[in-house]
């Protein structure tokens, strides 16, 4: 006997193994549900081969090729759903979360009560994002941290929406600044619901002595989306300028977050 022929199988057998060996997806194969999977009969079943296999290899390489620029944003989140979700098509998936939290910031920034609704949703999946967000804010923040944050106003800005325009519930944030208007210190203040945050004039007073700014930024955020301030923030703002004030203490500006953008009270002259 041959030592490359099968002892013990007939060929019939052999035939039997090598179409079995066909039909079996290629170990980078991104499997659908099996309701999803296209029913084939016939003489062109031992041929046939779902559309989605190979489809993560081929959607890396394409990215791998041509950059963010070559892919859409379901794609993108594709991709980063891929660690999360092994050998399944996750096509759908990207395409609801994007439907129901409207783009990739909203996406990333869900909360994961909000994303557990989603059908076909993990929290697996909610820590990759949750990551994905951890280091866009860690970039965003590496552009404002030790600088001068007055001449680097729209790197602030951009560090700010990425920390908080998309939160469900509003955040109340200090920058404290030393002499040189250098960014020392980014501090939560205090957490609210949908439409309030408790600040206490007299707490930021103190904290901004404990770091040794002369000088403060404050921002909260909108979750409505509209970053007009209210006449609670003008009340509240007004209070904390006064406290400040008391120990030498400049408020610079109070930034409302929005999900469109934001609201400067110095540009508005009500600092």
């Amino acid at each position: 006997m041959a030592d490359d022929e099968a002892p013990g199988f007939s060929e019939e057998a052999l035939r039997g193994l090598e179409e079995l060996r066909r039909r079996l997806p290629p170990p980078d194969a991104a499997l659908a549900p099996v309701e999803a999977r296209p029913a084939v009969s016939g003489p062109a079943a031992s041929e046939a081969r779902p559309h989605y296999w190979g489809h993560r290899e081929r959607l890396r390489q394409r990215f791998r090729t041509g950059g963010p620029a070559a892919v859409q944003d379901y794609e993108l989140l594709e991709l980063v759903l891929f660690n999360a979700v092994p050998r399944v098509d996750v096509k759908p998936l990207a395409k609801r979360l994007l439907a129901t939290f409207g783009d990739l910031a909203g996406v990333v920034a869900a909360s994961e009560a909000r994303l557990m609704q989603v059908p076909g949703a993990t929290p697996r999946i909610h820590l990759q994002l949750k990551l994905v967000e951890a280091v866009a804010r860690r970039m965003a923040q590496s552009g404002v941290l030790g600088r001068n944050v007055l001449g680097s106003w729209d790197a602030l800005m951009a560090y700010c929406k990425t920390a908080m325009a998309f939160r469900e519930t509003e955040q109340f944030r200090i920058l404290f600044l030393d002499a040189k208007n250098v960014l020392v210190a980014d501090e939560e203040q205090a957490r609210g619901t949908v439409n309030h945050v408790p600040v206490y004039p007299r707490e930021v007073a103190k904290r901004a002595l404990e770091v040794n700014a002369s000088a403060i930024i404050l921002v909260h955020n909108h979750p409505s989306g509209d970053p007009s301030p209210s006449a609670a923030d003008i009340e509240m703002t007004g209070r904390i300028e006064d406290a400040c004030r008391a120990i030498g203490v400049t408020v610079h500006d109070h930034v409302v977050i929005g999900r469109g953008g934001e609201a400067s009270f110095r540009a508005l002259g009500l600092l």
